[in-house]
This record gives structure tokens, sequence and C-alpha cells, in this order.
């Protein structure tokens, strides 16, 4: 029988990756934990830009065409089996998925999918909503069903962790102040109904199957000290196939790593 290993998975929204590092608070997180997968949303950079040498990690980048914008990336230890980038276009054209009067969502670099010997892993940055909420009709009919196409159709080969910011709070236990922010984006209906699909085709809210109820945050505002008094949002996930859940041996936020207005999320898997 072979031997489980144990693999450690992070995803981060960076928000800027080249800021994060000219902070010198890049290179010490990956120090201190060590990630032996790391996803990145919101890298607004090419790969390169950001001068980062990590010779322990293979580097994936999917940069955004429009620069300094989105963008997502993964730095892995272990080799992945195959990488692809963005959707295939198969499911683009199905779901209708091009531009939308801001730009062709398919071209901003939203989404990584890695194959390794057991699983699938996707990185996503899923479009924001916009405060007008005149990205809400991409996400809720296009963006979103699209997404967990996808994921289903991984999964037929092996199953799927899929991680990232999902720009959603899914519950009222996901944000600090759900009764303000009912219908503003991040909290509407379509939103989180997008999110519940994901769940009700079979995949899994890690961080949900270790802790319960509120106050666990992933984003802060910038506005009126939202962090100090952990006035914040979870819209950083991770899930997994329901074959995975009991591979599933930890799933945590690190509110306290500081560089950007998102923190890290993880998982420990033992596969």
């Amino acid at each position: 029988m072979m031997k489980k290993q144990t693999i450690k998975l992070f995803s981060w929204n960076v928000n800027g990756i080249r800021a994060v590092h000219k902070k010198g608070l890049f290179l010490s997180f990956v120090e201190k934990y060590n990630p032996d997968i790391l996803c990145l949303q919101e890298t607004k950079a090419m790969q390169g830009q950001a001068e980062i040498d990590l010779p322990r990690y293979e580097e994936y980048w999917n940069s955004a065409q429009k620069k300094g914008y989105a963008g997502t990336a993964i730095f892995t230890q272990p080799k992945p089996l195959f990488v692809q980038n963005d959707f295939p276009k198969e499911i683009a054209v199905k779901y209708s998925l091009g531009h939308d009067g801001y730009g062709d969502p398919t071209l901003e670099g939203r989404m990584i999918a890695a194959e390794y010997e057991k699983f699938f892993l996707v990185t996503v940055y899923t479009p924001n909503s916009k405060p007008d909420l005149s990205r809400l009709q991409l996400r809720h009919k296009k963006w979103d069903p699209a997404f967990l196409a996808y994921c289903k159709f991984l999964e037929k080969k092996k199953p799927v962790v899929f991680c990232g910011d999902f720009n959603v709070a899914h519950t009222p236990d996901d944000l600090a102040n759900p009764k303000q922010n009912e219908g503003e984006h991040g909290f509407t209906q379509e939103e989180r109904a997008g999110f519940q699909n994901f769940l009700d085709a079979g995949f899994v809210d890690t961080f949900r199957m270790f802790h319960q109820g509120n106050g666990f945050y992933t984003w802060w505002s910038h506005f009126a000290n939202a962090r100090a008094r952990n006035i914040g949002w979870r819209l950083d996930y991770f899930l997994t196939s329901e074959k995975l859940r009991g591979c599933v041996k930890d799933a945590f936020i690190l509110p306290e790593v500081m560089g950007s207005d998102h923190c890290p999320v993880g998982i420990t898997l033992e596969i």
C-alpha cells in the first residue's frame, strides 16, 4: 500500500504581488509557512515583473491582457502533470463568456488548473459584481455556471480541489454585518446561489468542516479600522470533491498575515 502524503495548500489574494513583495511580506510568508502549493489571485503582474526568486517552486502564471489587473498564479513544489489556463474553449462558448462592457473575463487571467497525480487543483479569481451590480449578470448567468461545469468536467477524471477569491460571502455567518449588506455586491441572492450550487453539486466548503459560526473573515475594507476591529467578509475558500472529504485534515484562515486587504487561507490534505 502506498504511503499517504501530507500536502499543505494555501490560497492568497495578494492584491498586487509586487506591492506585497516590496514590503518584504511575500517571501517571509513563504519561508514561515512553507506551502507545498501556493495559489495566488489578483497578482496584477506578468511573470518576472515581481522578481521573486523561489528556486524550490515551479511557477505558473496567468496574467490579464490588461496590464496591472486581475491575474492568477500557482507556485508549486510537486511538479504538476499538466497545467491549463482559462476555460476550455467549448465551455467558454457554451456559456457565452465574452466581452461584457468591462472586458472579456476569459482574457483577465482569472483561472489556472493544475493536474497532480491524485487530484486536480483549480485556482480562481471570480469577477466582482461591482458596487452598482453591473457585472452581476455575467457572474450569475455565465461565470459561476461555467466554472461549476468545468470543475464537474475535471472531476470525471479525478477529484478536484478548487480555491481562490470567490467574491461572495455565502451565508450571513460569512460577513460581520449581513443585515446592512443584504443585496450589496458580494452578498446578493444571485451570488450566494451561485456558491450554493457548488455545494449542491457535491463539493465541500472545507473551512466549515472544522469551524462554525461567524467571526472568521478573509477580507477587510481599508476604511474605519475594519481589520483591527474584525469587521470583515469571508470571500476566500477551499472546496473539494466529496471524495476528498476524509483527506482534509485541517482548514484554516491566517488573519495575522499582512500585506493585502485579503489574508491567506489553506488546507492540509493527507492523500
